[in-house]
C-alpha cells in the first residue's frame, strides 16, 4: 500500500512539472508548442513506447473485446473534451478559480467514479476515503480563494483597475469549468474499465504486472488525443501560426516539448501502476492522490518561481492552509486504504 501512495505522489510530482519546459522555448505561439505536445504525447510515446516494451501487442489489442474499446475509447474521448473546456474556462474566471474548480471537480467525481466499476470498499474504508476526498476539496477551494485575492493584490499593486467580469461571464466559466471536470473524470473511468482485460491479457504473453499500466494508457492516449489534436489543428489556422514552425530554435523547442510529452505520458502511466499498488479501492484513492499532488506541486513551483511575492500575507495565508488541508487529506485517504 505504501508503494502505491509513493508511486501516486511522484506521478502528481511529474503532472504538476510536465509543463515547465514551455518556460524555455522562443519563437513559438501558444498554438504552436501546444498542437505539437499533444501530437507528441497522445500519439508519438504512447505508440513508440507501448510497440517497444509491450510482448503480443498485436494481440493484445486485436483481440480485446469491442465493448470495453467502445467504452475506453468514449471515456477517453470526453476526457479530452474536458481538457479542452478547461482551457476556455480559464478565459472566462481566470487560472486560480478555474483550476480550482476544474481539478476539485476531478477529484470529487473521478475519485468515485471507480467505485461503479470496482465496487464500493467496506464501510469503514470508504468513511475515511470520503472524509480524505472532502479534506483535499476543502484545500482546493481555499487555494482558489487565495488565488482569487492574489490577483486583487497585484491589480492594486501595479495601479491597474479591477476587471469588471459580468456576472454572465462569470456564471458561464464556471459551468464551463464544472462541465469540463465532469467530462475529465472519464480518465479515471476509462482506466477502471480497461484494467481487467489488459491485466489478464498482458500477463498472459509473459508481461510483468507494471507493463499493465502502459496498455492501459495506449488507449486512452489515441482517442482522448484525436479531440485534442483537432482543436489545436483548428487553432493553427484560425491564428496562421504554422509559419512559426520555420524559427531557427525549432530544434530546441522540440527537444523541450518532447521532454514535457514524455513527463505527462509518464505521469499518467504511473498512475495507472500506482492504482494497481493501492488495492480494490487503487483507482479512487490513487486518483486522488495523483490530482492533489499535482496541484500541490504546481502550487509550490509558483512560490519558488515568486509568483506570489506580490501577494499580501492574507492570501498567503490563505495558500499554506490549503496545501496543509491538501496533504491531510492524502494522508486520510492513504489510512484508509490501509485498512483494507
Amino acid at each position: 500500500m505504501i508503494e502505491g501512495v509513493l508511486w501516486a505522489i511522484f506521478a502528481g510530482l511529474m503532472l504538476g512539472l510536465y509543463a515547465l519546459p514551455e518556460k524555455f522555448t522562443k519563437g513559438f505561439k501558444y498554438e504552436n508548442t501546444w498542437s505539437l505536445f499533444f501530437l507528441l504525447t497522445m500519439f508519438v510515446v504512447p505508440s513508440i513506447v507501448s510497440v517497444v516494451l509491450i510482448n503480443g501487442f498485436g494481440d493484445i489489442f486485436g483481440n480485446m473485446p469491442t465493448d470495453i474499446w467502445i467504452k475506453m475509447g468514449l471515456a477517453s474521448f470526453l476526457w479530452g473534451i474536458g481538457v479542452m473546456m478547461w482551457s476556455k474556462a480559464i478565459n472566462y474566471i481566470g487560472l486560480s478559480l478555474g483550476f480550482s474548480i476544474f481539478i476539485g471537480t476531478v477529484i470529487l467525481v473521478g475519485s468515485l467514479l471507480p467505485f461503479i466499476v470496482d465496487g464500493i470498499p467496506p464501510a469503514n474504508v470508504l468513511l475515511f476515503i470520503a472524509i480524505g476526498i472532502l479534506i483535499v476539496l476543502l484545500g482546493i477551494v481555499l487555494n482558489g480563494k487565495a488565488g482569487l485575492i492574489r490577483e486583487k493584490d497585484e491589480e492594486k499593486s501595479e495601479g491597474e483597475q479591477e476587471v469588471d467580469t459580468s456576472k454572465g461571464s462569470m456564471a458561464t466559466g464556471i459551468l464551463i469549468a464544472v462541465i469540463g471536470g465532469l467530462l475529465a473524470t472519464g480518465f479515471s473511468y476509462a482506466n477502471a474499465v480497461g484494467r481487467p482485460y489488459l491485466h489478464q491479457a498482458s500477463v498472459a504473453q509473459g508481461n510483468p504486472d507494471w507493463i499493465t499500466a502502459v496498455a492501459i494508457m495506449f488507449p486512452i492516449f489515441i482517442s482522448g488525443g484525436i479531440v485534442m489534436t483537432a482543436y489545436f489543428l483548428w487553432q493553427l489556422n484560425k491564428k496562421n501560426a504554422w509559419g512559426h514552425f520555420k524559427i531557427s530554435s525549432f530544434s530546441k523547442n522540440l527537444f523541450l516539448i518532447l521532454i514535457m510529452a514524455v513527463f505527462h505520458y509518464a505521469a499518467s502511466a504511473l498512475f495507472a501502476y500506482a492504482a494497481s499498488k493501492l488495492g480494490a479501492s487503487g483507482n479512487t484513492v490513487g486518483y486522488a492522490i495523483f490530482n492533489t499532488a499535482s496541484v500541490a506541486t504546481a502550487i509550490i513551483s509558483g512560490i519558488v518561481t515568486h509568483e506570489w511575492v506580490r501577494a499580501s500575507s492574507k492570501a498567503r495565508k490563505i495558500l499554506y492552509a490549503g496545501l496543509g488541508c491538501m496533504v491531510l487529506g492524502i494522508l486520510v485517504i492513504a489510512y484508509g486504504n490501509g485498512q483494507m
